[in-house]
């Protein structure tokens, strides 16, 4: 009994690595994601964008803000002379967090009385922030102590915006409408051609009247429903059972989730072409939506990863899905950002579903 089974173990494993797709599939995912968690999807903070508010003019002021510069965790990249402009640069996320100075800042530190800081947080990355505080809150305390050892004249006050109490449901379950949605749009569509091959179907596909467009919308639009119907479930329990709010505009999410559909379903339809069985075809959407969702700032932030990786992620659309599921959900996010995160979704759809048509093309022919 041990012998036939051994052998047939042993077939499996024979017929797995002759197969050159399968093959593939075991040695190329693995290597993949070890390069991808130990390189690009670190937790560590390092150079969050950070803005300067300094309505003090004095040299301690100026000394602070040095210290935050120079520390590996911050990178100054703008500065601030109004409110208004700060609270843009936070909606915008061009900066993760904003350090103001009052304008008496440096005369209470001369006087020897408690001077405050604040810091103002984009808090839509509930654990990025928690990290930027605890910096933040080294920095000024090592300030504090180089004026005046055993004294600690500085106080830090925190402001997170967008998301007050830090919960991480706020930071997870509008991810996670992106998340979940492209993953069913890309596995629905991957499964529609290998389907038709894997039971026969294929052939009497080919000889009816549909043109290729036609086939392409037919197999396309599955995948599009079963994406925002998860898309509306994950969407009705954040509202409803977890209680996060939905500041802005549903119909401008479900406008974004329908571009962002048009991507999913591109990459889908274009891995099931080249599928002869449903199982390929699944082993497809786990090759390529594992990077995708591993790049997608979801878990990891963008920001910290090398220079190389950030170029990459340009190319994901979940990317900018990402921002907009968060941003709506968190923000009353206004029509001009959600439009500088929508046309780079529609580009990348139009090229998959451009990929998508000419492999179907080529398939009917």
């Amino acid at each position: 009994m041990w012998r036939r089974i051994l052998a047939l173990v042993l077939k499996e494993l024979v017929g797995l690595w002759n197969d050159p797709k399968t093959r593939m599939v075991i040695l190329v995912p693995p290597v993949v994601q070890v390069l991808l968690f130990a390189y690009a999807a670190t937790y560590d903070v390092t150079n969050l964008p950070l803005g300067i508010w300094n309505d003090d003019a004095g040299s301690q002021s100026a000394e602070l803000v040095r210290r935050f510069d120079a520390s590996p965790a911050f990178q100054v990249v703008a500065s601030f002379q109004a409110p208004s402009q700060a609270q843009a640069a936070i909606d915008a996320k061009q900066v993760a967090a904003v350090l103001r100075l009052p304008q008496r800042f440096s005369a209470d530190v001369l006087a020897g009385r408690t001077a405050q800081v604040q810091l103002l947080l984009d808090a839509r990355r509930s654990n990025t922030a928690l990290l930027a505080q605890g910096y933040a809150a080294d920095i000024v305390e090592g300030y504090a102590e180089a004026l005046h050892p055993g004294h600690t004249p500085l106080v830090l006050l925190t402001r997170d915006w967008f998301n007050p109490t830090l919960e991480s449901t706020w930071f997870i379950l509008p991810g996670l409408v992106a998340i979940l949605s492209l993953m069913m749009a890309m596995l629905i569509s991957a499964l529609s051609l290998a389907r038709e091959r894997e039971l026969g179907t294929f052939e009497q596909l080919l000889v009816t009247p549909l043109r290729p467009v036609e086939l392409l919308i037919g197999k396309a639009v599955p995948g599009i429903v079963v994406g925002l119907i998860d898309a509306a479930i994950i969407t009705a329990a954040a509202l409803l059972w977890f209680r996060l709010p939905l500041r802005g505009d549903p119909l401008l999410l479900v406008a974004m989730l329908l571009l962002y559909m048009l991507a999913g379903v591109g990459i889908g339809l274009s891995i099931s072409t080249f599928a002869r069985t449903q199982q390929q075809a699944m082993l497809g959407v786990f090759v390529i939506a594992s990077p995708l969702l591993t790049l997608s700032g979801w878990a990891a932030p963008i920001e910290n990863m090398p220079q190389v990786v950030e170029w990459l992620t340009r190319a994901n659309p979940a990317r900018y899905m990402m921002v907009v599921a968060r941003g709506l959900f968190l923000q009353d996010m206004s029509f001009s950002l959600v439009l500088s995160q929508a046309w780079p979704m529609a580009l990348i759809a139009l090229v998959t579903l451009s990929l998508a048509g000419v492999a179907v093309r080529r398939v009917l022919n």
